[in-house]
């Protein structure tokens, strides 16, 4: 399948995304930048609506397709371990593995750590962003989370899609978490495997207009959930009151480089910098056309997750989670993408401000080497224990 055509979702963005730039906290993006890019070199993006993870489709179809996606997933963790036994399996992974360069000439170790510890020691203010304002700012555009109406998500819940992300951030992000050997490295490649064993099912399976949509979970829009992580993560944690040195703004691009390069997004189309996130994120958005009912379905239903999850075992309570993740959404998105995503203004929701003084005070603590690392520690910790909740109160 390949499409040169301009797709339908391809469109000038003139509410949501539009807004962001012109109201928003793409003001001082662009000001950061020094100049606003020019629309029409998105373009040259087009292509990547129809190029996708052939690598990733080839290894679900030779394996997980024969087996059964859950015994493929188990063969994945047998083989990481060295205690795969099955000859044919053993042999789709070494083939697919060896097409993959673990240590590129430009990999810089020091880097990749510098940027897992901004993730960890941002503690759950980086938890916060990454549900209230990347994965829900995520719904203002279309076509991007079509394919999650198509496999079926939305009937499963925004509770199961939290666990999962939550479970994965946790795991590549802690220290040693891209290791070959780490849990965070088969969490990467288990992802890689959902995404071509979705692709190949809708488009097997559905009614999925390719010339309307682009490929499912195409290249471009795989670019994107990588700045999400990267440029979207870092503009959220500065608004809670989070200030990372250059050295880890710099890490952090790094960090999402590799974990894209791992996932099967090519290189040159990874930014390094933050200016050149920032460019990549105003091309994508831009030519986004604007959220339609999926988009306010998809909303409804991470606004309503803590309601579903299984903690707090108090109702009252979970109503109140609600509530102060309405909040953080409307300080994070602004009040106009909120509005256009259905999602209601809270009073009670409030009382997630008292998150701001901790994150202001425990930033203030950090004067020195010795405090930096226990800030890590500290929020490294406390993403493993929201991490623990997830799995024990949500078991699928």
């Amino acid at each position: 399948m390949r499409m040169t055509s301009t797709p339908y979702r391809y469109k000038i963005n003139e509410s949501s995304f539009s807004y962001y730039w012109k109201e928003g906290p793409g003001v001082a993006l662009l000001q950061k930048l020094g100049y606003t890019p020019d629309i029409a070199k998105a373009e040259s993006y087009i292509p990547y609506l129809f190029t996708w993870d052939e690598q990733g489709d080839r290894l679900v179809s030779d394996l997980h397709e024969k087996i059964g996606f859950k015994q493929g997933n188990h063969s994945l963790g047998e083989y990481l371990k060295g205690s795969l036994t099955d000859i044919f399996q053993k042999q789709i992974w070494d083939d697919f593995f060896a097409s993959i360069d673990f240590s590129p000439l430009w990999l810089d170790r020091k880097k990749l750590q510098y940027g897992a510890e901004l993730c960890r020691r941002a503690g759950l203010s980086a938890l916060i962003v990454l549900r209230d304002y990347c994965l829900m700012g995520g719904y203002e555009s279309a076509a991007i989370n079509k394919p999650l109406i198509y496999t079926g998500a939305l009937k499963k819940g925004a509770v199961k899609r939290l666990t999962d992300t939550v479970n994965f951030w946790v795991h590549i992000t802690q220290e040693n978490g891209l290791h070959p050997s780490s849990e965070g490295f088969y969490q990467i490649f288990l992802t890689r495997a959902i995404h071509s064993f979705s692709r190949i099912n809708i488009l097997k399976h559905t009614s999925w207009d390719s010339s309307k949509w682009g490929v499912p979970i195409n290249l471009w829009d795989m670019l994107a959930t990588n700045l999400g992580f990267s440029m979207v993560f870092l503009v959220g944690l500065r608004r809670m009151g989070i200030q990372p040195s250059n050295q880890e703004i710099e890490g952090l691009f790094h960090f999402w480089k590799y974990v894209g390069h791992l996932l099967g997004i090519p290189l040159h189309l990874l930014p390094e910098t933050e200016e050149q996130a920032i460019e990549s994120l105003y091309l994508w958005t831009m030519t986004q056309r604007e959220g339609d009912e999926d988009s306010k379905l998809l909303a409804a239903a991470l606004k309503d997750e803590p309601v579903h999850a299984g903690y707090p075992t108090n109702k009252v309570m979970r109503l109140m989670m609600r509530e102060i993740h309405l909040f953080y959404n409307h300080f994070l998105l602004g009040d106009y993408s909120c509005q256009l995503l259905g999602l209601p203004n809270t009073k009670i929701g409030r009382f997630g401000i008292i998150n701001f003084w901790k994150t202001h005070q425990n930033e203030k603590r950090i004067v020195d080497h010795p405090s930096r690392l226990r800030a890590i520690r500290q929020g490294g910790d406390e993403q493993e224990k929201v991490r623990l909740i997830y799995q024990r109160y949500n078991n699928f």
